[in-house]
């Protein structure tokens, strides 16, 4: 099974930017515990701090990949076109935050991507991306 894991702005500071929110590790490390987690599945990873970026990256998985673990990051709340390159292609899209959105500033809980994905994981840190790891390992096509 093929994972792409597209993570938004700021994600690429995880281990530096707000420990007590985000975690001590980079995403980098976190990434080769869960290759160690679930080594049947190959991964592909892809941050980016820029909009555009992000949806040729989506536009990109489609063609490789079985299902998309997306951290839209601020664009959550932005993006009505990452929502839209969602909606364009065939592939799961399963949306994570580290943190729990809803929790937050009131704008933090528009979400432009919860309603063109599978299914939303929130607030339970990095453990999220293992956790939508597992549900995709559940709806095999």
């Amino acid at each position: 099974m093929n994972i792409a894991i597209i993570n938004g702005p700021n994600l690429n500071l995880l281990g530096k930017r707000e420990p007590e929110v985000y975690g001590s590790l980079s995403f980098e490390q976190y990434l080769e515990q869960m290759k160690e987690q679930f080594p049947g599945i190959h991964f592909t990873y892809f941050q980016s701090n820029i909009e555009g970026e992000l949806i040729n990256g989506i536009q990109a998985a489609r063609e490789t990949a079985d299902g998309i673990i997306l951290n839209p990051g601020g664009y959550t709340h932005t993006s009505v076109a990452i929502g839209d390159a969602i909606a364009a292609i065939s592939v799961p899209v399963v949306e994570v935050h580290i943190s729990n959105i809803n929790a937050r500033e009131d704008f933090r809980k528009l979400s432009h991507v919860s309603a063109k994905a599978k299914g939303t994981i929130a607030g339970l840190g990095l453990a999220g991306y293992a956790l939508a790891v597992q549900w995709f390992m559940g709806h095999k096509a």
